[in-house]
């Protein structure tokens, strides 16, 4: 995908600039053609020297070297596509407000190509009402922000504000290009540079920059005994793709995930593993407080044994009679928990009485919107790469889809969730 792009990279003064030599590294093995900006101060946290090895070109620096002109909107044109990682707070606001005091800036505002920013920075910094209209004003021009990772930062704090790993970065390049490949729309042009490529309504795009998300997604599998469980058919597939839908709008997505064998792979996704249906609970009550938006597609047990034996059960009785008692609605415990502003979805798999059984369940557990399919519906349920859904509103809001790709269903999800989160 990458294999003879030309990929311009700015490098800015952060910490993280240390990364950008494995980006670099990546690049050049997936056959890219990498060229390299750095800003006066990244030069104080990874050399020059560095980045011009592994990317087998001078790095480029300053408007004026010597008697030479470094000539940024030559450089602007050259480029497949303009990624800066990391993206400094510094950087982040001299492009929000255009100003062009350096090369890098000076490029980043001749750019006709598209544009990525991998921010990285503090966690107070990077939830500063400043920052996020900073953001949200970058969005707005087209560019495509991949969103932050949570842990251990520099300062010794937890929290948000990591820039994304190089692999991660990475993916979404591969994404970018492949969606970019019928446009020739400059960048700032309307539609140039879209956020989330072919996903959802353009004017939805990037519309979750800043926003924390919540998911889950698979099946649970509740313990017999050491080898044995009670559990279902759910592959993950559909909540997969929504955290996938979420993450390309700019949500910063952490996506709790039961016992399945895909692997998300989804780029700007936290993926927490569980197994149980109380392991979920507690997964999900932890993230819920801090989440702007729940989406819980999971197929929870609704039951689970009451004993659980602790060696493997043998064979002595022609017939084994398990105790079941309920397991604790996720859906209606976040319902109970659920502040102003905060939105929170379900979903509903029926054989019989969907949409009386969707109904009642919007005013039971106190969503806000409802998601039904139906496993009589051709194409729809357990395990399968396509899915039919109706989705209701506690408004009254009702609106059925043909049977899509579950990746389009995403689509389909999400934009509601952004129109009634906006609303």
């Amino acid at each position: 995908m990458l294999q003879g792009k030309k990929i311009l990279l700015g490098v800015t003064g952060s910490i993280a600039a240390y990364k950008s030599l494995l980006l670099v590294r990546l690049l050049i093995k997936e056959g890219a053609f990498v060229k390299v900006i750095q800003t006066p101060a990244a030069r104080d946290f990874v050399t020059p020297l560095s980045l011009a090895t592994l990317s087998r070109n001078p790095v480029l620096s300053d408007l004026f070297m010597a008697d030479t002109w470094a000539n940024h909107v030559e450089l602007g044109r050259w480029a497949d596509i303009l990624v800066v990682a990391p993206l400094s707070c510094n950087t982040l606001a001299k492009m929000a407000s255009g100003l062009c005091d350096n090369l890098l800036m000076a490029t980043y505002l001749s750019a006709v190509c598209p544009v990525i920013l991998a921010p990285a920075m503090d966690e107070d910094m990077w939830r500063h009402p400043a920052t996020q209209n900073n953001l949200q004003r970058v969005q707005s021009f087209g560019n495509r922000v991949i969103p932050v990772g949570k842990g251990e930062l520099a300062s010794g704090l937890f929290g948000d504000g990591r820039m994304a790993e190089p692999e991660a970065i990475l993916e979404h390049l591969r994404t970018v290009l492949s969606a970019g490949n019928d446009s020739s729309t400059a960048n700032g042009s309307p539609g140039g540079n879209d956020l989330a490529g072919n996903h959802g309504s353009p004017e939805l795009a990037g519309a979750l920059n800043g926003k924390k998300a919540l998911v889950t997604a698979g099946p649970t599998y509740e313990a017999i005994d050491p080898v044995r469980f009670v559990g279902n058919h759910s592959s993950g597939k559909m909540g997969i793709a929504i955290a996938k839908e979420l993450a390309a709008r700019g949500a910063s997505v952490h996506l709790v995930l039961g016992p399945t064998p895909l692997d998300p792979g989804v780029p700007g996704v936290t993926v927490q593993r569980v197994v149980s249906a109380a392991e979920m609970l507690k997964a999900c009550v932890d993230e819920f407080a801090g989440a702007d938006i729940a989406i819980l597609s999971a197929a929870v047990a609704d039951y689970t044994p009451v004993e659980k034996a602790t060696e493997k059960i043998k064979k002595t009785e022609d017939r084994l009679t398990l105790e079941l008692t309920r397991t604790k609605d996720i859906l209606k415990t976040l319902g109970g928990q659920k502040k102003k502003g905060q939105l929170l979805v379900g979903f509903a798999l029926e054989t019989r009485g969907g949409r009386d059984y969707a109904l009642s369940k919007l005013q039971s557990k106190n969503a806000d919107l409802i998601v039904l399919n139906s496993l009589n519906d051709e194409g729809a349920g357990f395990g399968i790469d396509t899915n039919k859904i109706t989705i209701f509103g506690k408004d009254g809001f009702e609106k059925a889809y043909e049977k899509k790709p579950k990746q389009q269903v995403a689509t389909d999800i999400v934009d509601t969730v952004i129109k009634r989160l906006y609303a």
